[in-house]
């Protein structure tokens, strides 16, 4: 099945631009919330994305890029959500398919890989800002900071609390596969297979 995804930020915003390319046979996911939001965390988005992996959809198209994510970096994350998913992603702006003809297409990888490094730019950046930011709080006071101790081990409770969507997730759809539940919570395979491990003992 075909869908259309669709991003405005307040009620009183016109989805019209957005339809412009619209197919009818195309099931719309829309929402209107902020674009700070990351993807995964927007009710619809979170509507799709369970959809993809129940194999429901397989083509997503958008007006543009950044109407799936809040930032270059989550953009990224949601566009290799769908690769992984083996989902065809149509961008109206560009006029570019991530797959054509049923194999990957070559244009749309390299502008994905553009997006990648921007992506990495903004991480090392906010994490540079970050070590600035607890290196000025521990000159000022040396408690302020002290970080986690070096070898400890998180307790189940922690985990369960650090990891509530994965929990929510685990209860809601049992049956499905750790890869599935990582991709509705976007985390990784593994941090289900933990989660999941405690949540049987």
């Amino acid at each position: 099945m075909k869908s259309r995804y669709i991003r405005i930020s307040t009620a009183t915003q016109s989805t019209l631009r957005q339809l412009d390319r619209q197919h009818p046979d195309e099931k719309l996911f829309i929402d209107v919330i902020s674009g700070s939001v990351p993807f995964n965390e927007r009710p619809s988005a979170k509507d799709l994305l369970f959809e993809i992996t129940m194999k429901t959809i397989d083509t997503v198209s958008c007006s543009s890029v950044d109407r799936l994510g809040r930032n270059a970096f989550n953009v990224q994350e949601t566009i290799e959500l769908f690769n992984k998913a083996n989902v065809t992603l149509n961008v109206d702006n560009l006029g570019l398919s991530s797959i054509v003809n049923g194999k990957p297409n070559p244009i749309f990888k390299m502008i994905c890989d553009v997006l990648s490094n921007v992506a990495q730019m903004e991480k090392e950046n906010l994490l540079e800002r970050q070590r600035e930011g607890i290196k000025s709080a521990k000159a000022k006071n040396p408690d302020t900071y002290k970080g986690r101790v070096l070898g400890s081990i998180e307790s189940d409770e922690v985990v369960l609390t650090k990891y509530k969507k994965v929990v929510s997730s685990i209860k809601k759809h049992p049956t499905l596969s750790y890869r599935a539940i990582a991709m509705i919570a976007n985390c990784a395979p593994n941090t289900v297979k933990k989660v999941k491990a405690i949540l049987d003992k």
